[in-house]
C-alpha cells in the first residue's frame, strides 16, 4: 500500500509571536492580500460572521507572522476560534502555542 502525504500535513504554518501582538482591527473591512486569499473578492467585512470567518480562516492558515500580527485582533480571534474551519495540523499548532484558544467558547 502506498502512503499518501497530504499538503496540509507538511505545510509550514506560521503563528504570531504572541496573542498580545495581534493588533489588527476588530471591526470594519479588511482587504486580504492575494497571498492569503486567491478568490475574486479580497474584501472581508469583520462586522459580519461570514466576513470574519473568511478573514480569520485565511490569515491563520496562510498568513505570515507579520500579516497575522497586523491584521488579526486577539479578542476577535478568541471569539471565533472554535468555529474556524482549519486543517487539524494548523489548529494543533496554534492551540499548542496558545492554550487559551483551546478554551475558546463556540460562538
Amino acid at each position: 500500500m502506498e502512503a499518501h502525504v497530504l499538503y496540509q500535513d507538511v505545510f509550514p504554518y506560521e503563528t504570531p509571536s504572541s496573542l498580545e501582538a495581534l493588533r489588527g482591527p476588530a471591526t470594519g473591512v479588511l482587504i486580504l492580500p492575494r497571498t492569503v486569499h486567491w478568490g475574486p473578492d479580497p474584501t472581508a467585512d469583520l462586522d459580519t460572521r461570514s466576513g470574519l470567518h473568511k478573514a480569520y480562516r485565511n490569515l491563520v492558515r496562510e498568513g505570515t507572522t507579520d500579516l497575522q500580527e497586523t491584521m488579526l485582533n486577539a479578542a476577535r480571534l478568541i471569539e471565533v476560534w472554535a468555529d474556524l474551519a482549519l486543517p487539524q495540523p494548523c489548529r494543533t499548532l496554534w492551540e499548542s502555542r496558545f492554550p487559551q484558544l483551546r478554551r475558546a467558547p463556540l460562538s
